[in-house]
């Protein structure tokens, strides 16, 4: 071997020995337990972040490490290829959004095998592929069949930026969630996935999600949000109409003092004879920080108290929640407070704290009271308390038949319209004579066409493709026209977990029409019938990594398809993912020149700008992003230090869940530590290849081995526990790798003096390389290799400890106190002298014996004895 660890050769040699012997292929093996290791598959935007390496790196040491436990891997990796920023470059740089997205794949892959990823590219996927979104549309229509999937006017969140609908789930603090455009809402007509049919189920699942972050669980029942309350009808005076509500506070019933339509509700037309405000309020439809309303001049009945109360459209209520319409409750409710004080409407107190009062008089209340209390006002219900007033309320309105107890939910139906061009098309077919018609399952794909142009302007580019617009109907065979929206790009990541069960990307659901592999009767892996043997063998997906940015969109989509592709026929499971890793951002101080702004870590030399030499500042510590550009190009890490050094790093610098910081001192250390590896093989390498020894016949070991090379062979047996604990304890890595380091600094004092402390040396320098092989492949297989054995090292078992020869070796200490025996304890050989001294300062005895005394000094005598002197 050379004396010089050259990372880019290693890496070459040892990423073509894995392509070339399909190292990583993987099938079905019903004798093997399987494991199922998945990363959030990125967008192909041109180019890998330190954010992936990161991501990427954790998936592949868990599934090294699994495979070297004796499972069967899956560890697949494919393209979330649909989506904006490619007809973006094409309206800007006149590319064809394929031919852009293929060429960023094509970089980004070569990227990915750079860090020599184990990824079994047999069961890519790319989801602009007509081969892949062609079951876009397929699992659109069995939706459409099942009532699941439907199309209705509303008005959505449209950004005017991307010209598109954005789902409640995208809005971000009122934001576009891609570019931060202030969202408006506009009426359209959509399509929608009926993701509230399984809103129960989705969340009553949660509790079952042992294996995810708690935080995660919590945002997806928030957002499911189930409430229970009451819906009750308020007569509409001088009219037979009456008005639903919905509220989870029928304690205050008695306190509403005007109802709140939203402007789309059904009967806004008809009690609205204002035309104008009408039209005002819709264009501030859904904007919660601006309250806008108007007067209908109609009165409608409290059912509680028969009082009569003004009818208000306002600006703030949304038809997709509850019923559409709210009574308001100003004394009780911040945003009916702020209405009331804006118009000047009645303001009634029915609650008070248990313990005070509150200010009675509409002008002197500054503030909705919204706890619990006692009721006040509210005729016999007084004196009650909320909880109580609650469901005799609920109770009285239900007996007048007036209303019901109901439960509802914040979480809405799915949106998945989008007015663009790089998505899945809409398979829907649109016809004069016959209304909505699906397209027919044998036509499928419905493909995009390429006769298009990007302008940037006007919606949707297939709006001018004549080609794919004008289209003979499937039923009459008359004119007709295709829906020109495409699938929100959530869909294609929805299910794409299960397409990866499939080799040579032939993705096929179609199970009752086929009878060809893999849609035979599952092999015994609790599938049931009609399953796919491929899926029901690898499904679910065992560990799920990403970030916790997902924890809503993503992964409630995801939960929501599973049920949907299980209630279909094709599966038996209900949850995607049965453990889920979400691992923290890579954050790195931002630097700013006081003429040139942001500046990348290249353009700072001696702290000063390098374009005007002007002093830089050094900001705080932030997720790495382009527009601070306080990023590190992980093709400059690779290219530097190699791959191993780059996965190392992240993986050493901080726990998986926790942010890690960037440091170059870091990167640094990680590269001084696998070339200290290098030289410990490469020092001993000669003798190592003609030293032989029982690997696992350790204890017969033990017994030859010198009293000069036991510590060694204890450190080593310690060092498997430890690695082997903290992967397996939630994957803490760092921790695993300081070990490895501890490891390498015992093996590097060690002198071999005998054959048996040869053979100990051996068997400590190849436990190191199997242990360090799942973080840093490539310098493992190459220096396994040079100690003798054939690869690939991961193939080889993971080593086992044995528990007898991992205990540290106990002496018995005495302690004194002025020279006389006062306790004895027993204690690891080896400790420190201030271990010692700490350890006879703990016991009891001494404790006691000491008390309030004066501690003058504490003398070791190294295994043997503690004098503890004291004053009075």
């Amino acid at each position: 071997m050379e004396e010089r660890y050259d990372p880019q050769t290693v890496e070459l040699k040892w990423q073509k020995y894995w392509i070339e012997r399909n190292i990583f292929k993987t099938d079905p093996d019903t004798s093997k337990e399987k494991f199922y290791c998945l990363e959030m598959f990125p967008y192909p935007s041109g180019k890998i972040h330190m954010g992936h390496v990161r991501n990427y790196a954790i998936g592949d040491v868990i599934a090294r490490y699994k495979r070297m436990r004796g499972y069967n891997i899956i560890h697949p990796m494919g393209w979330d290829a649909f989506g904006m920023p490619a007809e973006n470059a094409a309206i800007k740089e006149g590319i064809h959004p394929a031919k852009w997205t293929y060429e960023n794949i094509a970089y980004m892959k070569k990227q990915l095998n750079q860090l020599g990823l184990g990824y079994d590219w047999d069961r890519e996927v790319t989801t602009c592929s007509p081969d892949y979104y062609k079951w876009n549309q397929w699992f659109f229509l069995k939706m459409y069949e099942k009532g699941l999937a439907y199309r209705k006017s509303s008005f959505v969140n449209w950004c005017p930026s991307c010209m598109t609908v954005l789902a409640n789930e995208q809005v971000i603090d009122n934001g576009c969630w891609r570019c931060d455009t202030a969202v408006i809402k506009k009426e359209l007509e959509q399509w929608f996935f009926r993701t509230t049919h399984y809103a129960e189920d989705l969340l009553k699942a949660c509790d079952e999600l042992k294996g995810w972050p708690e935080k995660v669980v919590l945002m997806q029942k928030n957002w499911i949000g189930k409430s229970e309350g009451l819906e009750a009808d308020f007569k509409v005076a001088g009219m037979d109409e009456r008005i639903r509500i919905f509220t989870t506070r029928a304690d205050t019933l008695f306190g509403a003092t005007f109802i709140c339509l939203a402007p789309t509700h059904q009967l806004t037309e008809k009690l609205a004879s204002d035309k104008e405000a009408l039209r005002k309020v819709k264009e501030h439809y859904g904007k919660v920080d601006e309250k806008v309303g108007f007067f209908t001049g109609r009165y409608a009945i409290n059912p509680a108290n028969d009082e009569k109360i003004p009818i208000y459209i306002a600006n703030f209520v949304l038809m997709e929640y509850g019923t559409g319409a709210i009574m308001s409750v100003p004394a009780h409710d911040q945003r009916d407070f702020e209405f009331a004080k804006k118009y000047e409407l009645p303001i009634k107190i029915v609650i008070m704290p248990e313990n005070s009062e509150l200010q009675t008089s509409n002008s002197e209340l500054n503030a909705a009271f919204e706890d619990e209390g006692i009721l006040v006002d509210s005729s016999s219900y007084s004196r009650l308390r909320s909880d109580v007033a609650r469901i005799e309320i609920a109770k009285h309105i239900e007996k007048k038949g007036l209303g019901k107890r109901v439960i509802n939910y914040k979480l809405r139906d799915w949106g998945i319209s989008r007015q663009r061009y790089w998505g899945t098309p809409i398979p829907i077919i649109y016809c004069e004579k016959c209304g909505v018609v699906p397209v027919p399952e044998q036509e499928l794909p419905v493909i995009l066409p390429e006769d298009v142009k990007f302008t940037g302007t006007g919606g949707s580019p297939l709006t001018d493709s004549a080609k794919f617009l004008d289209v003979n109907c499937p039923q009459c065979k008359g004119k007709a026209r295709r829906e020109t929206d495409t699938m929100d790009t959530f869909v294609d990541s929805s299910w794409y977990f299960i397409g990866y069960c499939f080799t040579k990307g032939k993705i096929n659901f179609n199970s009752e029409l086929s009878t060809s592999p893999p849609f035979n009767p599952p092999l015994g892996r609790g599938g049931q019938r009609g399953d796919s043997f491929e899926i029901s063998y690898w499904m679910p997906v065992d560990q799920y990594i990403g970030g916790v940015e997902h924890a809503v969109l993503h992964l409630l989509y995801s939960r929501f398809f599973t049920r949907v592709i299980k209630d279909i026929g094709i599966t038996g499971f209900d949850e995607p993912f049965t453990n889920l890793l979400t691992q923290g951002m890579v954050c790195k101080e931002t630097l700013k020149c006081p003429e040139h702004g942001w500046l990348f870590p290249e353009d700072v030399k001696d702290e000063k700008c390098t374009k005007c030499g002007k002093p830089i500042e050094r900001g705080r510590v932030e997720k790495m992003s382009k527009s601070k550009k306080n990023v590190i190009d992980p093709d400059y890490l690779i290219n530097k230090y190699g791959a191993d050094t780059s996965r190392l790093f992240s993986l050493f610098a901080a726990p998986p869940e926790r942010d890690l910081e960037w440091s170059d001192q870091g990167v640094e250390g990680a590269y001084r530590f696998l070339n200290r590896t290098w030289g410990i093989v490469f020092k001993n390498s000669h003798k190592l290849r003609v030293t032989s020894y029982e690997l696992k016949n350790e204890n017969k070991n033990l017994s030859l081995v010198t009293r000069h090379s036991s510590p060694l062979l204890r450190k080593t047996h310690q060092t498997i526990k430890r690695v082997t604990n903290d992967i397996e304890r939630e994957y803490h890595f760092n921790t695993a790798i300081a070990a490895l380091m501890e490891l390498v600094n015992e093996i590097t004092s060690f002198e071999s003096r005998t054959d048996d402390d040869w053979r100990v040396l051996k068997f400590s320098i190849e436990t190191l390389l199997l242990l360090l092989s799942p973080f840093s492949p490539h310098i493992s297989e190459e220096l396994w290799e040079a100690t003798g054995n054939k690869p690939s090292i991961l193939e080889r078992a993971w080593p086992s400890w044995n528990e007898n020869i991992a205990k540290e070796e106990e002496i018995e200490l005495v302690i004194q106190i002025n020279g006389k025996v006062r306790a004895k304890l027993m204690a690891p050989a080896g400790l420190s002298d201030a271990e010692v001294q700490n350890r006879a300062l703990d016991e009891q005895k001494i404790k006691e014996i000491i008390g309030q005394k004066t501690l003058k000094k504490i003398f070791v005598v190294k295994g043997k004895l503690v004098n503890i002197v004291i004053g009075d």
